[in-house]
């Protein structure tokens, strides 16, 4: 598959995957008040794998498992999973909107993270974008009643895992960018894809919950929206620059105040607006810098 520098095509592509993935998070919202979180992302799992291998084909490069790196992959499949298990979790206990504003901070801890990983250093306009955005998590807090007695202790749970997931995601990106200094993209997206099911097929035993023919149903659905997310994704990183398109996935913020009202009568109040405003524009920010920090290299 040729990279078809069509800027459009990735924007587009990029935006309905991000619509798709934000349905994916109402649907596991939807069946998780009685399917436990692990056991979702067990089949949100195992029906990726197909997707993988789809992509693998159709890139014309054929299945690589060979690596010398395995640790690696193991480590990169590891907080893969805990990343999705603090998306899964916090998408069960917090309202869509602001669940999806709070893993937006992803960005923000890469930043972080890369002091003591990578060695970095972050300039006063990064760090400070990086205060700005978790200012906007503060502001999300104090709309829910945090810091005033009032915060219901399972939406603060949600709240402190959600943030997490951007700690996790982070050291996702941190390891992918390590492995793919000498591992090929379509390896490192087969090993994340066989050692997830493997994991969360692990801990089915322990949380399985057999699931009505209408759970069964959204069970399906989050595998076959996310995976065909997951092509669009793959579809628009082949079609745009990848530094070109991340402005774009902030559009879920869009789609998780739509679905919300739709599917769960939730209606955000101006602090969710606010403090996703916020960690929007400190990402933004420090893509921006990332970008000019790539030119000077």
């Amino acid at each position: 598959m040729a990279l078809r520098h069509d800027a459009r095509r990735g924007a587009l592509l990029m935006l309905g995957a991000t619509a798709l993935f934000t349905l994916m998070g109402a649907l596991v919202k939807l069946v998780g008040d009685r399917i436990h979180f692990l056991e979702i992302m067990f089949f949100r799992s195992v029906l990726a794998l197909p997707v993988v291998l789809l992509i693998v084909a159709r890139l014309g490069q054929g299945v690589r498992l060979r690596t010398q790196r395995l640790p690696q992959h193991v480590g990169r499949a590891l907080t893969g999973t805990m990343a999705m298990s603090c998306a899964f979790f916090s998408l069960t206990v917090l309202p869509l909107a602001e669940q999806t504003a709070l893993t937006f901070t992803t960005p923000l801890f890469v930043t972080l993270l890369a002091i003591p990983f990578l060695g970095e250093r972050v300039g006063i306009h990064r760090f400070s974008a990086v205060l700005l955005g978790f200012g906007g998590i503060l502001v999300i807090a104090l709309g829910q009643g945090a810091f005033q007695g009032s915060i219901n202790p399972w939406i603060a749970l949600g709240m402190s895992i959600a943030v997490l997931h951007g700690v996790f995601s982070a050291m996702t990106t941190l390891l992918v960018r390590s492995l793919s200094a000498t591992e090929s993209s379509t390896t490192i997206v087969t090993w994340q894809s066989i050692l997830m099911t493997c994991f969360t097929g692990l801990a089915l035993p322990f949380v399985w919950v057999t699931p009505t023919p209408w759970e069964f149903l959204l069970l399906l659905g989050v595998g076959l929206v996310g995976g065909i997310a997951q092509v669009m994704l793959t579809e628009a990183y082949a079609s745009a620059q990848v530094s070109s398109l991340g402005a774009y996935s902030y559009t879920g913020i869009l789609w998780a105040v739509l679905l919300g009202w739709i599917f769960f009568g939730d209606t955000p109040g101006i602090a969710t607006f606010v403090g996703a405003g916020l960690i929007v524009l400190a990402a933004l920010y420090i893509m921006q810098r990332e970008m000019r920090r790539g030119v000077k290299r």
